[in-house]
Formats: C-alpha cells, sequence, structure tokens
C-alpha cells in the first residue's frame, strides 16, 4: 500500500479526513513536516476558512514549496474544499492573495442573486448532485464508477474556483441554476470543492480511487 500523507497546516478538520482513510484500512500519516511532504507517495491537502489565511499558514511551515515539489514529480495529490481552492493562481477573498498556482484559475465569491435576481442563499451548505465537467470522462478518475446526476456530495462552501482551461473541470453541479465547478483534474493533481469524508459510502468511494491512482 502507497503511503498517504495529509498535510497539517492548523487549517480544517484533519479527524474527520483521516478517520475515512482508516475505513478503507488505509492509516495516512498527518504531517507538517516539508520532507515528509515532498516524500509522499500520495497526498492530501484538506482545509476549512479563509483563503489568504490558509495560505499564510502553509508558507509559514514552508510546506508550499513542499507541495510544489510533491506535484512536479508526478504523484497524486488531493485538495479538499480550502485544499482544492489553493491549489489555484488567485483568490479574491478578503483581498487578493496568490495560491500554489497548480492549477490555472482563480476563486471567486459565488453570486448571492440568481438569473432572475432573486436571492441566492450562501454559502452552499448540503448534498448536491455531480455532473460532467469540461473533462467530459470520469474514467480513470477519482470519480471513476460513479453514475453522474446521481452521485450526491456533501458542500459547505461561499467561494467558487473558475478553472482557466475547461477541460481541467471534472465534475461540476448546479447550485439554483449557478454551475459550480465541484471537482478538478490536472494531471495527477485532483481537487474536490466537496468533502468526499463526509459524503457517505460515495464518497469514500472517491477515496478509494484516489488510493488506487
Amino acid at each position: 500500500m502507497k503511503r498517504v500523507v495529509v498535510v497539517d497546516y492548523g487549517v480544517g478538520n484533519l479527524l474527520s479526513v483521516t478517520q475515512a482513510f482508516a475505513a478503507l484500512k488505509v492509516v495516512p500519516e498527518v504531517s507538517r513536516d516539508p520532507d515528509v511532504v515532498r516524500q509522499a507517495d500520495r497526498l492530501v491537502l484538506p482545509g476549512d476558512g479563509a483563503f489568504g489565511y490558509g495560505m499564510a499558514e502553509l508558507k509559514a511551515r514552508s510546506l508550499d514549496e513542499a507541495i510544489h515539489e510533491h506535484a512536479l514529480s508526478g504523484r497524486p495529490f488531493l485538495g479538499i474544499c480550502l485544499g482544492m481552492q489553493l491549489m489555484m493562481d488567485e483568490s479574491d477573498e478578503f483581498g487578493h492573495h496568490n495560491g500554489l498556482g497548480l492549477v490555472p484559475g482563480r476563486v471567486t465569491l459565488m453570486p448571492s442573486r440568481t438569473a432572475d435576481g432573486t436571492t441566492r442563499r450562501i454559502p452552499q451548505v448540503g448534498w448536491n448532485a455531480l455532473q460532467p465537467g469540461g473533462a467530459k470522462s470520469w474514467k480513470g478518475t477519482i470519480l471513476d464508477g460513479l453514475t453522474p446526476g446521481k452521485t450526491s456530495v456533501y458542500f459547505v462552501h461561499s467561494y467558487m474556483v473558475e478553472p482557466m482551461d475547461p477541460t481541467h473541470r471534472l465534475a461540476d453541479c448546479d447550485y439554483d441554476g449557478l454551475t459550480v465547478c465541484a471537482a478538478i483534474k490536472r494531471d495527477s493533481l485532483v481537487g474536490c470543492q466537496f468533502h468526499p469524508e463526509k459524503s457517505g459510502p460515495l464518497g469514500l468511494q472517491i477515496l478509494s480511487n484516489f488510493t488506487e491512482m
């Protein structure tokens, strides 16, 4: 079994992520050591909270550089929620902040009005179904074996990712008429805006697919 390392940078609930992997008989190593991070067989970047704070904590521990080295190695990488957003070039959450730049694109606030002007509830909290994004096919990805439109997963977020290249959009969801990027993929780098660790059996299947990448 390949070693899975979960990045500890003081942001987010590590317990739910590690428990989900444990349910798959995978015991991840939780670490804030840059050497451990850069050498991981598979790396997971979880996170909840603000983009700028997350990047500041990564930089304070030199974990941003270690993540870059891991990403360049071609080994599997998974960003979850804030972790997926941090993969992008930049965010406008509470001011402008540069991200890790692993996937070209930006993070923006979800609009609070629908096309007809009615109020859209922000944040998105709850279950939503995944649909194919610009990538078209889920075969061989973390969503392999799942059925579009019948795979509901758990979201909690106010900001959304906008990849520059539409083929990096592995999956989308419709939130009150707004198309939201729900998962991204660029080579061995993948991200989930939703929380697979909180999404029941389907979420565990997604994490299982990641361990087999």
